[in-house]
């Protein structure tokens, strides 16, 4: 670890506090594991009644030891933890291992975890924790957790100690291993971002596996998962928070269509990792990073001994998002070369009993198939994998086989994803070790090809620079004045006056272009109180829709403004907000009045280039309805690209903006023209009270 973290990964002694020679306590297992470095580091064990502890003896107190530990692990009660961290500290400690929980409760005394922070760091020590699980380290044999771990090549940061030690059960089922595990607990000190820094040196860190519930430094964050991007080991992420809870707070409807973990998913994507939603998915995907090349496109073939199984993994890879397509001529003739007369050359490819009779057709189907360049991975689905557990004579014959597809992945820099009927056996074994992933269900195989194939499209460019603003809303503004700051940055409007009186209303329809629109520019949600005017024929109708919608919405600003009437349009939304974890966001989806039913949006970190914009538009299962589905003329979605790059610098360099909106952008084929604009101011910080405002409250208080 760097510096001040290296006590967290190889100290050169450990004292364990609150040891026990109980199997049932924690104590008992920290104390054990710690043991098993003691060739490598001093162990001292800390347990009040002296107690002999596998046969290792205690002392009674940190007071006891000759020498200063450099690492304690407080397991002891959390009323004793205070007094046990000042007499550490006055010893010399360097870090302390948080394992228990509730210290401000037991204490009775609200913040004193923080304050415990504070004293550590003031004496230049570090604290992980306090409620973790513990740290495992497999280079340094640092082993102070609950549980066991196998070594290996993935790392888990964890701010659920439980949720951490499933992934890791998990990972030890699929003969996946771990070079380190840490459970954050609190963060009172270092922090998941910190732990993050200092995996990208870690070597023997090859994936990493991110499981939080809060982001508190989220854009340092993306700057750290991008660095681990860069330095070869891939970021996959877990979170909670897609439930509805989560959108109930926002004003617009920019908010109420995503969730918390859209933004993290944004973050995913500007930082080059990615997000999936469970820990099978996580342990899944992570066998297609350790070593296989990443998909470079969505195109798949597949190579299945059951017509049956190759049909159902073309169903279930096109469910997924990803291709399959046939294989050219050329292609399926040197296949046809391979196969038995009958078999399917087409994709998928059923070999059609010619595996069982040469194992060898599997390797060379698989090679055809890389080198013809016209899939991006290869699945080979159904019985290989289990030819030598079945019939232990044809062992050596399928681990030669395996030895030939793993050539071929090299030689082609294009991976081949094995779906095996065997869950485990050394058929298997020896596929994951020659990186060729092998996964037991066509369903973990397809989601996790289509997982690494949206991680290798990614090429972790962070979002820019943005200004400081807070995660609040506060006042709303005027139509006006919002549509004023959105044409600033070069979104197009139509033409538009405010009307203060009946007269002046008819005296302003004269001077734009009919039909015209009324608004009630003073309220967010215009259409929902009847709010809008459209199609008014003349200046006449325009001025008795002012009388009628100014008697019944009241006092306000109304807005008349030229309709935009051209035919063949689309309507977006475009909005921005800003998330309290990474800042600025943008959204861009299918818009109108049913844009929350649909909830076709995409989502970045902002700012964005056009070009960024224009990829996320193409994202959106509404797409065809922008290229001209069913005769309607194709719309130009370069100049809603624009829209969407100008709002996402909008809420990015203005630090009063907390949230910003266009719905509907219209887009048609000669450009894109909004037609509403929400804007939400964030509060004001309170102003310093003057010094006769100070001196009024001190005389009030006497």
């Amino acid at each position: 670890m760097s510096a001040d973290l290296r006590v967290f990964s190889d100290p050169r002694s450990v004292a364990v506090v609150g040891a026990s020679a109980d199997t049932a306590k924690w104590g008992y297992w920290i104390a054990r594991g710690a043991l098993r470095g003691a060739h490598r580091r001093q162990v001292h064990l800390v347990n009040a009644k002296g107690a002999v502890i596998e046969g290792t003896p205690s002392v009674r107190s940190l007071g006891d030891l000759d020498t200063a530990p450099e690492l304690v692990v407080l397991c002891a009660p959390a009323h004793t933890v205070p007094a046990v961290v000042d007499e550490a500290l006055a010893m010399g400690a360097k870090g302390f291992l948080g394992i228990t929980a509730h210290i401000d409760a037991a204490n009775g005394q609200p913040g004193l975890e923080q304050e415990l922070a504070a004293r550590i760091r003031a004496a230049g020590a570090r604290i992980v924790g306090p409620n973790c699980l513990g740290i495992y380290d497999a280079a340094a044999e640092l082993d102070l957790v609950w549980g066991s771990f196998t070594p290996g090549e993935v790392a888990i940061v964890s701010q659920s100690g439980q949720l951490g030690l499933e992934l890791s059960g998990l990972a030890a089922h699929a003969g996946l291993g771990i070079s380190r595990f840490v459970s954050i607990g609190n963060q009172v000190d270092v922090t998941a971002r910190d732990l993050l820094e200092d995996l990208t040196h870690h070597e023997s860190t090859r994936v990493v596996v991110l499981y939080l519930e809060s982001f508190a430094e989220g854009r340092e964050l993306v700057s750290v998962l991008a660095r681990l991007r860069e330095a070869g080991k891939p970021v996959i992420v877990l979170t909670v928070g897609a439930s509805d809870a989560s959108r109930s707070a926002a004003k617009s409807h920019t908010g109420a269509m995503t969730a918390s973990t859209d933004v993290v998913a944004a973050a995913c994507a500007a930082a080059g990792a990615v997000l999936v939603q469970t820990p099978v998915q996580a342990v899944d995907l992570a066998h297609l990073l350790l070593g296989s090349p990443l998909p470079q496109g969505r195109r798949v073939a597949i190579v299945s001994d059951s017509g049956g199984q190759g049909a159902l993994a073309a169903d279930t890879m096109a469910r997924d998002g990803l291709l399959v397509p046939q294989f050219t001529s050329g292609t399926a003739g040197r296949l046809a070369e391979l196969l038995p007369a009958g078999a399917g050359v087409g994709n998928p490819v059923d070999l059609a009993g010619a595996g069982e009779q040469d194992l060898t057709t599997y390797a060379r189907v698989v090679d055809t198939i890389l080198g013809s360049g016209e899939a991006d991975t290869v699945v080979l689905s159904g019985y290989f994998g289990c030819y030598g557990a079945d019939t232990p004579s044809l062992l050596d014959r399928e681990l030669s086989v395996i030895t030939n597809l793993a050539d071929s992945v090299q030689a082609h820099g294009r991976p081949v994803v094995v779906h095996s009927m065997s869950h485990d056996s050394d058929a298997v074994r020896h596929m994951r070790a020659r990186a060729v992933p092998t996964l037991h269900t066509i369903d973990a195989a397809s989601r996790s090809i289509a997982l690494a194939a949206t991680l290798a499209a990614r090429d972790g460019r962070q979002a820019g620079v943005v200004a400081p603003g807070g995660a609040r809303a506060g006042e709303t503004a005027g139509y006006l004045d919002a549509r004023a700051r959105l044409t600033a940055y070069g979104v197009s409007y139509p033409q538009a006056r405010e009307a203060t009186s009946p007269e002046q209303a008819l005296e302003v329809a004269r001077e734009l272009r009919t039909p015209l629109v009324l608004k009630a520019g003073h309220l967010e949600h215009k259409t929902e109180v009847d709010g809008v005017r459209i199609g008014i024929p003349t200046p006449e109708q325009a001025r008795d829709a002012y009388v009628e919608m100014s008697e019944r919405l009241g006092a306000g600003e109304y807005v008349l403004e030229e309709m935009d009437t051209r035919e063949g349009t689309v309507e977006l939304i475009v909005g921005s907000r800003r998330d309290s974890s990474f800042g600025p966001v943008v959204v861009v989806g299918l818009g109108g009045i049913h844009a929350e039913l649909y909830r076709d949006v995409a989502l970045a970190l902002a700012p964005v280039s056009a070009e960024a914009a224009l990829r996320m538009i193409t994202s959106l299962r509404a797409l065809p309805l922008l290229q001209g589905f069913r005769g309607r003329p194709v719309v130009d979605i370069e100049s809603a690209a624009s829209v969407v790059a100008a709002v996402s610098r909008l809420i990015a360099e203005q630090p009063d903006v907390a949230e910003c909106e266009i719905n509907p952008l219209r887009v048609g084929p000669t450009g894109a023209v909004a037609v509403d604009a929400l804007l939400v101011a964030a509060p004001r910080p309170p102003a310093e009270p003057t010094d006769t405002e100070l001196d009024r409250v001190k005389e009030e208080t006497r």
